[in-house]
C-alpha cells in the first residue's frame, strides 16, 4: 500500500467526498466515451454506477465501523452476526442485470452490447475499489479499461480485415442465388460451412437473405472479396457481420 493514500483511507468525511467525486468522474469520463460513439449506455449510466458502487463500499465500511464501536452493545445484546462485505457482491450481481438490457440480437444474428456490458460492469468494480479507498488499484483499472476501449479497436480492425474466417450477410433476388452464391464462394477456394436462409421486405419488395459463415483460403482483405461479390447478379446488398 502506497503512504501517499494512507489519510484518504480513513473513512472521514473529506475521505468520502473525495471517493463519490472521483468515481463519478471517472465513470462519467468512459461513459462520455462511449456516448460519443453512439452506445447505449452513455456519461450519465457509466457516472451513476460508479457512483453508487463506491457509495455501497463506503456504506459498508461505515456499518463495519458502527457495529464495532457505536452500536455495539445493543448489536451484542440482539447476538447476531453480519458481514458488510455483502452489500458489495450485490452491487456485482445487479450491475451484471443492467448489463443484460444492452446486449442485443440483431435479424442479421449479430450479438451487439457485449462491450458495453463488460465496460459496464468493469466500471462497477472501478466503483467498488474507489469505495474501499484502493487507490492504486483504481488507476490501474482505469488505465486498462480506457486502452481497451480507445487504442485496442483500430488493432483489432486490422487483424479482422485479414482474418480468414468470415460471417456474410447478404440481400439477393431469388433462392437461387443463394446456390450461385454459393458455388461461386466455393469456386475462389472458400468453404462454406454454414448457410442461414431468411427473407426480408424493403419498400414492398422481397428479399431472401442469406447469412453465410465461411473459411477463405488465403488471408485476403475483405473488403475485396466484398466487391468481388457485390457485382454478382442476384445481389442486392452485402455487408460483413
Amino acid at each position: 500500500m502506497s503512504p501517499l493514500f494512507s489519510s484518504l483511507r480513513e473513512l472521514s468525511l473529506a475521505s468520502m467526498c473525495l471517493r463519490i467525486l472521483l468515481a463519478m468522474l471517472l465513470g462519467g469520463f468512459l461513459g462520455f466515451d462511449r456516448e460519443r460513439w453512439g452506445h447505449p449506455a452513455g456519461f450519465r449510466t457509466y457516472m451513476l454506477v460508479a457512483m453508487a458502487s463506491a457509495s455501497t463500499v463506503i456504506l459498508s465500511q461505515y456499518l463495519d465501523l458502527m457495529l464495532g464501536s457505536f452500536w455495539l452493545d445493543a448489536f451484542e445484546a440482539v447476538g447476531r452476526r453480519t458481514d458488510v462485505v455483502r452489500l458489495g457482491a450485490r452491487v456485482v450481481s445487479g450491475i451484471g442485470f443492467l448489463g443484460t438490457g444492452t446486449i442485443l440480437i440483431t435479424e442479421r444474428k449479430e450479438v451487439t452490447g457485449l462491450t458495453t456490458a463488460c465496460c459496464l460492469w468493469a466500471a462497477g468494480c472501478m466503483g467498488l475499489a474507489i469505495g474501499a479507498g484502493f487507490y492504486e488499484a483504481v488507476l490501474i483499472g482505469f488505465v486498462i479499461i480506457f486502452v481497451a476501449l480507445r487504442l485496442l479497436p483500430p488493432i483489432e480492425r486490422a487483424l479482422l480485415a485479414k482474418s480468414r474466417h468470415m460471417n456474410l450477410f447478404l440481400e439477393l433476388d431469388s433462392v437461387k442465388d443463394l446456390y450461385l452464391v454459393s458455388e461461386w464462394l466455393k469456386h475462389e477456394g472458400a468453404t462454406v460451412y454454414d448457410v442461414e436462409m431468411g427473407k426480408t421486405d424493403k419498400a414492398g419488395v422481397s428479399y431472401v437473405t442469406g447469412l453465410f459463415s465461411i473459411r477463405l483460403k488465403d488471408r485476403i482483405r475483405h473488403t475485396e472479396l466484398l466487391a468481388k461479390l457485390s457485382l454478382l447478379p442476384g445481389v442486392a446488398a452485402l455487408e460483413e457481420v
